[in-house]
């Protein structure tokens, strides 16, 4: 499992985990934790295995995939007699913590679900990881009564991210909490930094399933075509019925001659610089045979404009692995949102690639003392969350 991915890395051109981490993937058993599926399923480098589901089968739990984990915990930066909360219970990446913090660390992890943290707790007494505390709760409100934490990881997807999360943290903590940010979802690590957190120059695009209890938040799409093509995130009125009919009309196409790079960056830069902005999520076999010729692969950033017009992003290969960001334009004023998205993309080109630098500050604190060089804030109920470029 670990060679495989470290060459799968290599192969990518991404970071190598560190040593320290790719030793405790070595050593700690992965299979005890997740019994019920195959040798292959469990060493598997991309694979999460489901944990726990609902009566309709829906995955309310899940080990993470070890590339993922790996990934978390070289951003959390973990080091011997550590003291570390993890939200979102498995067993097996409380284990690998508890090897990097060493016998003078100290590691809790929490559920809200008692079935998952009962079976945290029998496997990790199997596989030996006896001095791991493991509590149900709702994370919502951290564990206070082993606080304050050195670093704390999620492993769920947080909408908003709690003052209690802040609060539990040391003056010079870590937080690594995937994150949904305008529809995009990053994995990010931040640093305290007194009030508020600001993000290390690391984050990265992955899948999670989404927070239970206080924190939940569902997030509702407008079907456009019954199953086959919603939408996620708009913040504006949208007449589906014109925006339907618009995907049906004809398109048409503009190839600004912008190479596509960094597609996971791409879409964070889109969801901050376009307005009238929103996700367009398409159903596999509509993607080929969409209702107006194939779609861009779902989901995707999307730009509106009135009369149900809307851009979407798409892209073509130039050969040798290379390829070109385009525009499709459906609907009356497909043109003007063309326009506003190859703006957007424009202002990415000329751009040198960096990471966002992300910063949550606590809701109610007063624009004059957020960052100068911000693009978009995002409003929730406890936080306000700033994106900013170099």
């Amino acid at each position: 499992m670990v060679d495989t991915l470290l060459r799968l890395q290599e192969e990518w051109g991404m970071p190598p985990i560190s040593a320290e981490v790719a030793d405790v993937l070595r050593k700690v058993p992965r299979h005890v934790f997740v019994p019920e599926v195959s040798l292959e399923d469990a060493y598997a480098t991309d694979y999460a295995p489901p944990v726990q589901r609902t009566g309709d089968g829906l995955i309310t739990s899940s080990m993470s995939a070890v590339r993922v984990q790996a990934m978390m915990l070289d951003q959390a930066g973990l080091g011997p007699g550590m003291r570390v909360l993890e939200i979102g219970s498995g067993g097996y990446n409380a284990a690998l913590i508890s090897e990097l913090v060493g016998v003078g660390g100290e590691v809790t992890t929490i559920d809200i679900d008692p079935e998952v943290s009962d079976r945290a707790r029998r496997y990790l007494d199997e596989a030996g990881y006896k001095d791991v505390r493991v509590v149900t709760g709702d994370a919502e409100y951290g564990v206070e009564a082993f606080a304050p934490y050195d670093r704390i990881i999620v492993t769920v997807r947080a909408w908003d991210l709690p003052p209690a999360w802040t609060a539990q943290l040391t003056d010079h903590g870590r937080l690594v909490t995937p994150m949904r940010l305008r529809g995009v979802s990053r994995t990010v690590g931040f640093d305290r930094v007194g009030d508020h957190l600001a993000s290390r120059p690391d984050h990265h695009l992955t899948v999670f399933v989404p927070m239970q209890g206080a924190g939940a938040h569902e997030e509702r799409g407008i079907a456009v075509q019954g199953d086959d093509i919603a939408l996620y995130g708009a913040e504006e009125p949208v007449d589906v019925a014109a925006l339907r009919n618009s995907l049906h009309g004809p398109r048409k196409e503009f190839w600004p001659g912008i190479e596509f790079t960094y597609p996971d960056r791409l879409h964070l830069w889109t969801a901050a610089h376009a307005d009238r902005y929103a996700m367009l999520h398409v159903a596999g076999d509509v993607l080929e045979h969409g209702p107006s010729g194939p779609l861009a692969r779902q989901p995707v950033p999307v730009v509106l404009a009135d009369d149900g017009s809307v851009a979407v992003r798409t892209k073509r290969s130039l050969g040798d692995g290379r390829f070109e960001i385009g525009v499709f334009a459906y609907g009356p004023r497909g043109q003007d949102a063309a326009q506003n998205y190859i703006d957007v993309l424009r202002a990415w080109d000329r751009h040198d690639g960096s990471m966002a630098r992300i910063e949550v500050w606590p809701s109610g604190t007063p624009d004059a003392d957020l960052p100068t060089n911000r693009v978009r804030v995002l409003d929730k109920p406890h936080t306000r969350t700033v994106l900013a470029w170099p």
